[in-house]
């Protein structure tokens, strides 16, 4: 098949450039694929800068360019009122061929802002989206939402993958957790606002000295601007509980410091979340979960079951959270198991890619 694949593509890596490039992988041996690459530097939503609106632009006129005589048409969706409009663009550039075009919502909560509220936005959103061959969705959630503006027949749940790499044997859980003393727990995400990134520092600082000291937080993650990354380690530095690990860090490195890791935390609220791989990279490695009830996470995730559920934005809820880590510490590597294993029977990249290969191939 010939197919035109809009989406952003690594780098940088993020939840939608990873899954974008992993469903890329699946395509590229077997079809004529052409690329039209969304990825932007900036942590930033929207088209905060003249150097992003000309990057829109040149994507609007590549995929002009490259519109016709495909089988297929891939786009992966933006959520915020500028990224929005982007894909009206694209809609109406590819309208004679909106019959084979599948969008693909790696997020959903800005979405379901866009299709809950009435006025022009949702009713252009509705006419492209009605005409469309299909779209692929993380959960139910975005099922309901996208319910409202196109039959439910073209609606696909897929939901989201840990790397093969990743996953980990028994006796890499049964290492770990040989040594709670102290329990190490992992951030992994942009600190941008709403991830939670904040709030976790100041539940942590809110705790008595004693239970600092038997629990251990590291931090990975791009800041959205050189003031909010100062002051951060600004608020962190003298603390010897707390570490900044850096930007970025993927592949065997990455491997390393989730074996590492008894606990990861994601306590997130951010408007435009989905289902977090993170999440599902922490199930994959064998690790405990706190995170927040938004978006698409209840679909993946249950209290007490997979880790503890937070409050949205709660410093005490967090705080509250990382006192349960200390007093049932032995029941953590029972959880981390259970979370292996459940990543293994459903959050396999074959099962991502074969699932959205089969949607296609149904057209």
């Amino acid at each position: 098949m010939k197919i035109l694949f809009i989406a952003p593509v690594p780098p940088p890596v993020n939840g939608q450039s990873k899954a974008s490039k992993v469903l890329l992988d699946a395509l590229l041996p077997d079809n004529e694929v052409e690329i039209v690459n969304l990825s932007k530097s900036s942590l930033k939503n929207g088209a905060n800068s003249f150097g992003r609106f000309m990057e829109i632009v040149g994507i609007m006129k590549e995929v002009k360019r490259k519109r016709d005589h495909n089988d297929i048409i891939y786009l992966s969706l933006a959520e915020s009122f500028a990224g929005n409009m982007r894909d009206l663009t694209i809609y109406k550039l590819c309208q004679k061929d909106l019959g084979k075009t599948f969008i693909h919502m790696l997020g959903g909560a800005g979405m379901k802002e866009i299709l809950s509220k009435e006025g022009w936005q949702k009713k252009l959103n509705a006419k492209f989206m009605s005409e469309i061959a299909g779209v692929i969705v993380e959960g139910p959630i975005n099922y309901e939402v996208f319910k409202q503006v196109m039959p439910e027949e073209k609606i696909h749940i897929v939901p989201n993958f840990a790397e093969d790499f990743l996953f980990v044997t028994d006796e890499e859980i049964n290492k770990k957790f040989g040594n709670l003393d102290p329990i190490q727990l992992l951030y992994l995400s942009n600190l941008i606002p709403g991830k939670g990134y904040e709030e976790l520092v100041d539940a942590y600082l809110s705790l008595s000295e004693e239970e600092q000291a038997k629990i251990k937080i590291k931090f990975v993650g791009g800041f959205e601007s050189i003031e909010a990354e100062k002051n951060f380690l600004e608020k962190i530095n003298g603390n010897s509980g707390i570490k900044y690990l850096g930007k970025f860090i993927d592949g065997e490195e990455k491997r390393t410091l989730y074996c590492e890791s008894h606990v990861f935390c994601l306590p997130t609220y951010y408007p435009f979340e989905g289902q977090p791989i993170s999440i599902l990279e922490g199930y994959a490695t064998g690790c405990v979960v706190i995170t927040s009830n938004h978006s698409g996470i209840p679909f993946i995730f249950k209290n007490n079951e997979n880790g503890f559920m937070v409050e949205k934005k709660s410093v005490s809820s967090l705080s509250d959270a990382l006192k349960q880590l200390i007093l049932e510490k032995e029941n953590l590597k029972e959880i981390a198991f259970h979370n292996r294993n459940e990543a293994l029977e459903k959050y396999r990249i074959e099962i991502y890619q074969k699932s959205i290969l089969s949607i296609f191939s149904s057209k």
